[in-house]
């Protein structure tokens, strides 16, 4: 039974007077599993509610399977659902599709064969077998229950309403009734949200088994990697527009790599041929007007090709500053510096020790060491040394205490037990909760405040390519999460800190910019440690690994 495909015709979605989407078209076909990728605020959440009806296009055009399934923030059920009520609506279709087939069997078994309507009643049951083996509507009910308990959610009661659910079992209810639905074309936003490593592999094995089209957004690198067949890039290209590419995010890493080595290389032959340009221009120019009279020899002649000199002269002037004129309006774009720590300059002083601060003695190696640290109820006793140059991975459950961690390494939480720094330490630490004391300044006021005049013009904002033009000439709190985040990275990255703290650097980040964050991580300057629940951040790590355990064990 061949699936309609989900299409989407020159999509035009205007909010605020800026454009979010500038017609953009769209094939989802059956079987196709399109990951959606971009800054924060390039319209991957609009698009995804135009494709399943929630909202209009102001132009454009959605063609869409009947049978649709969009997660998003809302269930369409009632608080005083009970979970039981979520799955009877899931499993609808398909006790529907085996009580059709139960009708027809029996309706077979009356009429004989050679009746005339005994033909097109072969036909219909033909198709309705199709569409249930196609639902696997005979293993849907167990396959409910594997679904639950692959989300974590085999222990709640089925009488359980859903306003006695918290959030993030919310979320995975709703995902778990798509997924047991198996809709004709599937819409995702951020599914892995909610997910421990174990859920996240169980959907993505899930969403491979979708007969029909899906299209998701989503920051998890690594379920994009596992699920696509394409990827679009909403970000614009050098050229306009978004990008579509072929296979899994490992294949959309290694074609925006080409992209860019080809875009430096374009960009490179354009600007040595505008300075031969204007070379050429400058000396042809000079030839004009001499500096020297001529010779009585060059007058002798000068009357029969004087005029003729000139104007070749002339012209060749004129073509050269014609052709610089086109390449300079037409210039290709420099391409935008990948993200790197810089050196900063090393403040005096040691930062205040926690526990007892002793000196661990004269020529120690380590920029930090902790000797049977704890806080109670928050930080099981651990001993750790860190090194200069260390690549460290704090990882653990949540609770386990990886923020605290961070904390006591920053000196700015109290712990038990002795923790030594080395003199003159400079640390950074970058909190999951970004805020700023003057939120009314501009992002370009609070860095050059930050920092300092000086060093803000060492290392320019715009240079590191974390805030566009515009997002530093607008008040912090009119900037999103994410750009907040950026900002407060961007004031670490100028600093380049000895030691550098950073607690879910990806969260809030697109795609493209953690792999430039953790391609930076591992070359910049000064000791790095990281607490991380991202997966494709954590699978990659080259460094050394700590993990955690409950404070209570």
């Amino acid at each position: 039974m061949s699936r309609p495909a989900l299409l989407a015709h020159d999509l035009v979605r205007i909010r605020g007077g800026r454009r979010i989407l500038d017609g953009f078209s769209l094939t989802a076909a059956p079987g196709r599993r399109i990951g959606l990728i971009g800054e924060n605020g390039v319209g991957k959440t609009t698009l995804l509610r135009l494709l399943a009806g929630v909202d209009q296009p102001d132009a454009g055009r959605v063609t869409r399977p009947d049978d649709l399934g969009f997660l998003h923030q809302e269930m369409p059920f009632d608080a005083r659902a009970t979970l039981a009520h979520v799955l009877d609506d899931a499993l609808r279709e398909p006790r529907a599709a085996l009580a059709e087939l139960d009708r027809l069997t029996a309706l077979l078994g009356r009429t004989p064969d050679g009746s005339p309507d005994h033909a097109a009643l072969l036909e219909t049951y033909a198709r309705a077998l199709e569409h249930a083996q196609e639902m696997q509507a005979w293993d849907a009910d167990r396959s409910a229950a594997i679904t639950l308990g692959g989300l974590g959610l085999d222990r709640v009661p089925r009488d359980r309403t859903l306003g006695s659910l918290s959030g993030g079992q919310r979320g995975r209810l709703a995902l778990a009734a798509l997924l047991v639905r198996r809709p004709g074309a599937l819409l995702l936003d951020e599914p892995t949200n909610h997910l421990d490593d174990d859920a996240a592999d169980f959907v993505a094995r899930r969403v491979r088994d979708l007969p029909g089209a899906v299209v998701l957004a989503s920051h998890d690198r690594a379920f994009l990697d596992a699920v696509c067949t394409e990827v679009i890039d909403l970000d614009p290209a050098p050229g306009g527009g978004p990008v579509r590419y072929g296979g899994n995010y490992t294949d959309y890493r290694a074609a925006q790599r080409a992209e860019y080595r080809r875009w430096e290389r374009r960009y490179a032959e354009e600007q040595e041929e505008l300075e031969g340009l204007r070379r050429a221009a400058g000396v042809t120019a000079h030839r004009l007007a001499p500096d020297r009279g001529r010779t009585d020899h060059e007058k002798m002649g000068y009357g029969h090709r004087g005029g003729r000199v000139q104007r070749q002269i002339s012209r060749r002037v004129r073509d050269a500053d014609r052709r610089l004129a086109e390449l300079e309006r037409d210039a290709i774009a420099a391409p935008p510096r990948p993200l790197s720590f810089r050196p900063g300059p090393v403040t005096a002083g040691t930062e205040a020790a926690g526990g007892h601060g002793a000196d661990p003695g004269e020529g120690t190696a380590h920029l930090v060491s902790l000797h049977d640290v704890h806080v109670p109820g928050r930080l099981a006793r651990l001993r750790l040394d860190i090194d200069p140059g260390e690549r460290l991975l704090v990882t653990g459950g949540n609770g386990a205490g990886k923020s605290t961690l961070l904390w006591v390494l920053a000196g700015r939480l109290p712990a038990r037990g002795e923790t030594y720094r080395r003199p003159g330490l400079t640390t950074g630490l970058l909190p999951q909760d970004t805020g700023f004391a003057h939120p009314e300044r501009t992002a370009r006021e609070i860095y050059a405040r930050v920092l300092g005049a000086r060093r803000a013009e060492e290392v320019p904002l715009l240079s590191l390519g974390l805030l566009s033009e515009a997002d530093v000439g607008l008040p912090v709190h009119r900037l999103s999460a994410g750009q907040r985040r950026r900002l407060a990275l961007a004031l670490l990255v100028a600093r380049s800190p000895q030691l550098l703290l950073l607690d879910e650097p990806t969260n809030h980040l697109s795609p493209r910019l953690c792999d430039e964050l953790e391609e930076a991580l591992g070359g910049g300057p000064g000791a790095v440690v990281v607490a991380s629940h991202d997966r494709w951040l954590r699978g990659r790590w080259r460094g050394r690994e700590v993990r955690l355990s409950p404070a209570g064990e």
